[in-house]
């Protein structure tokens, strides 16, 4: 009996000339197997699947095979190697609310011949129907921005769904690449506008960011000057106390130099005549700027008589000599060293005094003669 024709076999050929197209192209084209001869060469990444009356026989690897005619009949040939699978254009929501436009690409490899050709009927359809329906699927967990941020995390979940669902079919998904995201038109300008003010609003931040600094940098400038210049002024403060100090110490020391002249000069003789014509000139120098300095004066009822008021002088000065004890006489040269000793040293040393020290030499005192002075002219 004659056998019937060899229906058309789904999947793929090495064979160009074995090739003919299908009505859908998004599925390639449908291979249709070499008769059986007796003998067939299956190439290299392919695999025919044998039936012998209607019934699975075996899978032919790639390689020489005897075959009975008549009898077996190649029912599928497949390809082995890995295959990209355009996935249509289609339309998904998001989490939001927003529809937007999806398309991408599927990586898939046959790994078991047999149970793709009896396990699902038009295995390609139906996996590109499975990756549209499970891409839906995830865009519908995500927002709109997660979707553009999270793009490999949705093709990982895409990959794991669809391996998930043809783990039967003897094929594997080896992994999906979303091609475009395209949302509408006024989402888009929304979305562009977004973009704008977001870039505007690092524009100011960097802007109020420099003027900071420039403040604080102002502000530090403010500061150091500031300081500097307090420094500038204690350092001219502490210069000018050490100098005035230095004039104090050395007016003190003149003064003290001068008051020790002037002991020494008093116990000379002719000092009372000295200090007599010494006290003449000042009080000349004081009744010549007496009206220089105010406009109320007062004037003693003897102002012309020069004398009396020099005598009254040296008279008041001798009642403060009586009153205070005799001067002490002026230090030795090098006496200066005496500070360095013990203060009860110094306490208990005796300083001889002035008419002592005249004594010792025959003279008289400084108040004998100034007593025998006196009573001279009476």
């Amino acid at each position: 009996a004659a056998l019937p024709p060899a229906a058309p076999a789904r999947g793929f050929h090495a064979s160009p000339a074995a090739r003919r197209s299908t009505s859908d192209p998004m599925f390639g084209s449908a291979a249709r197997p070499p008769r059986n001869l007796g003998f067939v060469i299956v190439p290299q990444q392919w695999a025919y699947i044998v039936e012998r009356f209607g019934r699975f026989n075996r899978a032919l690897t790639p390689g020489l095979h005897l075959l009975i005619p008549m009898v077996d009949r190649i029912a599928y040939a497949f390809s082995l190697k890995e295959e990209a699978i355009s996935i249509p254009n289609q339309m998904a929501i998001t989490r939001d609310n927003v529809t937007i436009s999806i398309d991408g690409v599927l990586y898939l490899q046959i790994i078991d011949a047999q149970s793709t050709a009896y396990g699902i009927d038009n295995p390609y359809r139906a996996l590109t129907l499975l990756a549209q329906t499970t891409m839906r699927s995830e865009l519908g967990k995500l927002t709109l921005d997660k979707t553009f941020e999270e793009r490999e995390t949705l093709n990982s979940r895409i990959v794991i769904a669809i391996n998930a669902a043809i783990a039967s079919w003897g094929m594997k998904c080896l992994r999906y690449e979303i091609r475009d995201i395209s949302p509408p038109a006024n989402v888009r300008k929304a979305m562009e506008l977004q973009a704008e003010a977001e870039r505007r609003k690092r524009a100011q931040i960097l802007d109020s960011e420099g003027e900071k600094e420039s403040e604080i940098n102002v502000a530090l400038g403010l500061k150091t000057a500031a300081i500097l210049a307090s420094e500038g002024k204690r350092i001219e403060v502490e210069n000018l106390a050490a100098a005035d100090a230095a004039r104090i110490l050395r007016k003190a020391v003149a003064t003290a130099e001068g008051i020790d002249a002037l002991t020494a000069a008093t116990t000379r003789a002719g000092a009372k005549d000295a200090v007599a014509m010494r006290l003449a000139e000042q009080y000349v120098d004081a009744f010549a700027n007496l009206a220089k300095q105010g406009n109320t004066i007062l004037l003693p009822s003897n102002v012309g008589d020069v004398p009396s008021m020099v005598a009254q002088s040296l008279a008041i000065y001798g009642g403060l000599r009586s009153k205070l004890g005799p001067a002490p006489a002026p230090l030795p040269p090098g006496a200066e060293d005496d500070a360095l000793e013990p203060e009860e040293r110094r306490a208990g040393a005796a300083r001889p005094g002035l008419g002592e020290e005249m004594g010792e030499d025959g003279e008289a005192s400084w108040e004998e003669r100034e007593e025998e002075e006196r009573k001279g002219p009476e």
